[in-house]
């Protein structure tokens, strides 16, 4: 219900953080339900995926791509294509595009009439904000609060680290030069993106991890194949290796010491990316005075409302530990609008959705639902269909082959997961996922008719692959 208090500081709902489910819930509350609805924010309009995380961070890997398809160009009949970088210029194309979110962010603020608030936000009670910014001091009240204030990227208290100044997503996309050597921590999403395409633009890369092998929690097979093509590109993987010392300055030359297999290691470079994990945003905006537990790891507690201990206080994305993902976030707000707007949630909505993901090196790693190992330690059953891209036959078309998708069947002939690592993976999982999602036979892809040649036409034969029950 909308209120009517004629306090200027108090509102239906009140928003701590602008990212993704923070401001898509502002914005529907406001326009659909005529309710009062704020949004505080100390430094990103509209939250860290349009400014400094996914968006920006997809430009510059197309960047890296269009660069590198030009170096290769006589594959194409191109005769000249040096492919010399200005880094300045992939940077001002990254900014531009950032300028035209900001632009559309602010006209949605307006448009829906939602008050935006700069400044630094902090609960002084269950439901009592204290903004400080550039206009001053003001306490906030509101019926409904939700907490979004995100994650940041994990600096480890690694000796020497935090003094060298390491890039992380944030600075690396802020260049002016290509680095000569980037040493890249952490072999995960974030490190493969930025090595790829770092090494694409002309930079020496190498990339640490501590773990055996790169993405644990994939599968053996399709670990191997991208970590071939990582290192066909040019790209030094240094796999149980655990960096003990850092010396120097990003930027100018850094030093990093350990072990590689138990073996001393020494490794200098000119520049270091962090791309270890992330931390969630929750220190010292006062939860504690609004009686909000976190986890053993620093996320908000929630429940599959995502309502926190406090009532009538949520939290989304990030810091609610969801998934990091900016599409799960879209998740976290159709969840929280439904209960705000008095609508009946089903069992399981958040603990029982799917979490798709895809990785953006090239060729791209597409994956949803149940993997094959993960399957084969549960003891689930399943049959296994696979198929190389090559036949996908678009991928013959544009001369990218490499990969293949898989896909793991159950007993009843629906789908436990699928798993693609080719040109254009993730433009594969939402046939898959409806599918998933309604509880429908493999077969209902198997037998469709899809146009030839589109990516697409190739899930006809991966599931017209499946083998016949036993």
């Amino acid at each position: 219900m909308t209120t009517t208090s004629p306090n200027p500081n108090h509102y239906d709902l009140l928003v701590l953080g602008s990212g993704e489910a923070g401001k898509y819930l502002a914005w529907t509350l406001s326009s659909q339900a005529h309710q009062r609805c704020a949004v505080i924010e100390r430094r990103w309009l509209g939250g860290s995926c349009p400014n400094v995380a996914c968006l920006p961070s997809k430009n510059f890997v197309h960047s890296a791509n269009v660069v590198y398809d030009a170096k290769h160009g006589h594959s194409y009949g191109i005769q000249d294509a040096e492919g010399v970088v200005a880094m300045t210029g992939v940077r001002e194309r990254k900014r531009d595009m950032v300028k035209g979110l900001m632009d559309i962010h602010a006209g949605k603020f307006k448009d829906f009439g939602v008050e935006f608030i700069w400044g630094e936000g902090k609960f002084v009670g269950r439901k009592s904000i204290e903004v400080t910014g550039d206009s001053g001091r003001r306490v906030l009240t509101a019926e409904k609060v939700v907490v979004c204030t995100g994650s940041r990227a994990r600096v480890d208290d690694t000796p020497g680290l935090k003094g060298a100044k390491p890039l992380t997503h944030i600075e690396i996309l802020e260049l002016d030069i290509v680095p000569s050597h980037l040493v890249v921590l952490g072999g995960g999403y974030v490190g493969l993106e930025f090595a790829q395409a770092m090494r694409r633009l002309g930079a020496q890369v190498t990339v640490i991890d501590r773990n055996k092998r790169l993405l644990k929690n994939e599968d053996q097979d399709i670990t191997d194949v991208l970590v071939g093509v990582l290192k066909k590109d040019g790209v030094k993987i240094c796999a149980e290796t655990i960096i003990n010392e850092v010396s120097g300055e990003s930027g100018r030359e850094v030093t990093l010491k350990g072990t590689s297999s138990g073996q001393p290691v020494e490794i200098t470079g000119s520049h270091i990316l962090c791309a270890t994990g992330r931390l969630p945003n929750t220190e010292n905006i006062g939860l504690e005075e609004a009686g909000i537990k976190l986890n053993s790891k620093g996320f908000v507690e929630t429940n599959e409302s995502l309502e926190t201990s406090s009532e009538g206080v949520f939290a989304v994305g990030d810091c609610a530990g969801s998934p990091h993902f900016t599409h799960i976030a879209y998740d976290d707000f159709r969840i929280v609008k439904d209960v705000l707007l008095g609508k009946p949630l089903p069992p399981n909505r958040r603990s029982g959705r799917q979490v798709p993901f895809t990785l953006f090196t090239t060729p791209e790693l597409a994956h949803v639902g149940l993997r094959e190992h993960e399957a084969v330690a549960r003891g689930i059953k399943f049959r296994l269909a696979k198929v190389p891209m090559a036949g996908f036959l678009k991928t013959r078309t544009i001369g990218e082959t490499t990969g293949f998708a898989k896909t793991l069947i159950a007993e009843d002939d629906t789908i436990l997961g699928f798993t693609a690592l080719g040109v254009g993976a993730g433009e594969l999982l939402p046939v898959v996922q409806l599918a998933m999602k309604r509880g429908l036979p493999y077969t209902d892809i198997s037998e469709m008719v899809i146009t030839h040649p589109t990516l697409n036409e190739g899930l006809v034969s991966l599931f017209s692959g499946v083998p016949a029950r036993n």
